[in-house]
């Protein structure tokens, strides 16, 4: 089954966009069968930044919950906006792993949704330079995207 996303060579490294592309596909794959997300709740996008979207279940304040993932914040949970709005974020998976293990992930997801009190500290993962690294450390999770 094709997970949606999209893989755009904005980099002078071919082969690791696609690698990149390949291991973000199977990471949100593993993330979304973890919380319980199906195939048309996710997508995912390699571009000038990686990122990964999951649409959750849950709700806050009366809006849809979101799991989002950047190369440069890690996971984070927000709540759905209008698109011309920002969103808003609820929580940050702390640490410092921006490819923390899908049962990470799903305790994060599920700690949230049970109202645990979480901080709102974002991460900053260096990503200039290290597109290489998130590759490879992706790579166990990688999809055949064709």
């Amino acid at each position: 089954m094709r997970w949606p996303g999209t893989v755009s060579g904005m980099d002078t490294h071919p082969e690791t966009t696609r690698t990149l592309g390949q291991g973000l596909a199977g990471y949100v794959r593993a993330v979304a069968e973890e919380v319980g997300v199906p195939t048309e709740g996710t997508g995912y996008e390699v571009s000038d930044t990686a990122t990964a979207y999951l649409g959750l279940s849950d709700r806050w304040a009366g809006r849809d919950l979101m799991l989002v993932w950047s190369e440069r914040h890690g996971w984070s949970i927000a709540v759905e906006t209008e698109p011309t709005e920002p969103s808003v974020v609820v929580a940050h998976l702390g640490g410092g792993d921006p490819v923390p293990e899908p049962a990470v992930v799903g305790r994060f997801v599920a700690d949230v949704e049970a109202g645990s009190p979480l901080g709102v500290v974002r991460p900053d993962f260096e990503a200039a330079g290290n597109r290489d690294v998130l590759a490879k450390r992706l790579s166990r999770y990688a999809v055949d995207l064709a």
